[in-house]
């Protein structure tokens, strides 16, 4: 991008590049703190943000103002909106979504969506302004100020933090992407001063995070050793998988395992489409209340497990059941477990399958059982009317690879257990957040991410009530 017509602060960071020494991975320029956010972020592979400007952020936004042609700027018309479209960009992506608010009200407007996105494990980065920074916690009632910024954001991310100086910026944006590929994913939020926004000094750009091998643990071998006997020999094993299945990309080596083992899949809502609804072996949650009972060993992968442990129709007393998961804390959370493996989904279930083939053991084949299942299933739902046949209308439009935005409705809550999915990030819903309002703005972030994808989102009257303001943002 030439120099010319640009502000003498990005020209600066030009010529600083050029100045930078080879091999090092690191290069310090003089530049404002808005320019050394943007010039992290787009590091960081930052091309689409979802923002509305405030004075707290005009350092930010004079720096992206001169990014044009490599950062794409939604302008919202209300806070919520930019991180419900951060969320459906990221989900339906599988790249970081990324939003910019004030702060004060403007974070707080943006809670709803960051706790949906939380519920969810979105990879959502939040950007938010604050106070200037020598008054920070003083309580002079400053414009969008309010107490604890930080602490009070921490609830809905999984990390949160501040920069005071330019200086900072890099090392914090590229700890933020640090969270975002490591554990468990889930939304965090930076947050800089306005003062350090317009400041200017000397900043090292740091080498991106987002190039570097992402870390898949593959758990305990003698944990996969110990699930991977249990399976074998197994009589009929039945796996749960949710969203992380989706998140760690590894429906590849959940639908190898599911063939080895013969076992049908049961799909959270959030989980749908890692195996395709056509599969013999992919099943809803309503199949699942059959299933259990004649279950004798149950793998659950990347879903907190909540329905088949706590419902009157889930596990019981004595079954064996394995749980894996890239979060410890959800390790055995919700039910008793024979064994719990920390673990990457991805690595982890490639690990087990390779487990499985060694240890080997045959059983009946299930396929004429499960068949008459699914179709026992499907007869159950598609007597539920008008519900049934409107989604199913939508279905019949829609490719494959089309994307359907739930909301809180009727059709949402259908759908949830009886919409056919057939590829991964083609159903997106509200989670255990259940926020009434996300479908519209998120389907417009979605639309972002996928602009020659049809998009279809389903909206009560009272959901849609909440972001109709956004038809201009649409528009």
């Amino acid at each position: 991008m030439p120099a010319s017509g640009m502000g003498d602060g990005v020209a600066q960071v030009i010529e600083g590049q050029e100045r930078a020494t080879a091999g090092t991975g690191t290069r310090t320029e003089t530049m404002t703190g808005g320019e050394a956010l943007v010039r992290s972020l787009i590091a960081e592979g930052i091309d689409t943000v979802f923002g509305l400007p405030g004075v707290q952020l005009d350092g930010a936004f004079d720096a992206l103002y001169h990014v044009q042609d490599q950062v794409r700027i939604f302008h919202t018309r209300h806070e919520q909106a930019t991180a419900y479209m951060a969320d459906g960009y990221a989900r339906s992506t599988g790249r970081v979504g990324t939003c910019l608010v004030v702060p004060g009200p403007g974070l707080l407007n943006a809670s709803a969506a960051l706790s949906t996105a939380y519920a969810c494990n979105s990879p959502v980065l939040c950007v938010s302004g604050q106070i200037q920074s020598d008054l920070i916690g003083v309580g002079r009632g400053l414009l969008h100020e309010i107490p604890n910024q930080l602490e009070m954001v921490r609830s809905v991310t999984k990390h949160a933090a501040r920069a005071t100086v330019p200086a900072d910026i890099p090392a914090v944006v590229r700890d933020a992407f640090r969270h975002l590929r490591t554990g468990r994913v889930r939304p965090v939020e930076i947050e800089i001063p306005q003062d350090t926004l317009h400041a200017r000094g000397e900043v090292e750009l740091l080498a991106p995070i987002s190039g570097e091998p992402r870390e898949r643990p593959a758990g305990d071998p003698d944990l996969i050793r110990q699930a991977a006997k249990l399976l074998g020999a197994a009589r009929k094993p039945l796996i749960f998988s949710g969203g992380g299945i989706i998140g760690s990309e590894a429906g590849e080596e959940l639908l190898a395992l599911a063939e080895a083992l013969g076992a049908p899949v049961v799909m959270s809502s959030n989980g749908k489409g890692v195996i395709s609804d056509r599969h013999e072996l992919a099943m809803g949650t309503v199949a699942a209340i059959q299933l259990i009972p004649d279950a004798d060993v149950i793998l659950a992968v990347g879903t907190r497990f909540v329905e088949p442990a706590t419902s009157a129709w889930g596990v019981k007393p004595g079954q064996t059941v394995i749980q894996m998961d890239i979060d410890p804390e959800e390790i055995g959370r919700n039910t008793a477990i024979t064994v719990g493996i920390q673990a990457d989904a991805k690595a982890g279930l490639a690990a087990l399958l390779d487990e499985v083939s060694r240890v080997g053991g045959s059983r009946p084949s299930r396929a004429a059982e499960l068949a008459e299942l699914k179709r026992s299933v499907r007869d159950r739902l598609d007597a539920v009317q008008p519900q049934a046949s409107l989604a199913h209308a939508i279905r019949a439009e829609l490719p494959d690879e089309g994307i359907l935005v739930s909301e809180m409705t009727q059709i949402g809550y259908w759908s949830n257990v009886g919409y056919p999915v057939y590829r991964p990030r083609t159903f997106i819903t509200p989670g255990y957040q259940g926020t009434l309002g996300y479908g519209f703005p998120t389907a417009l972030g979605v639309k972002a991410g996928n602009p020659d994808t049809p998009v279809v989102s389903v909206n009560g009257d009272g959901g849609f009530g909440f972001a109709l303001n956004e038809l201009a943002t649409m528009a």
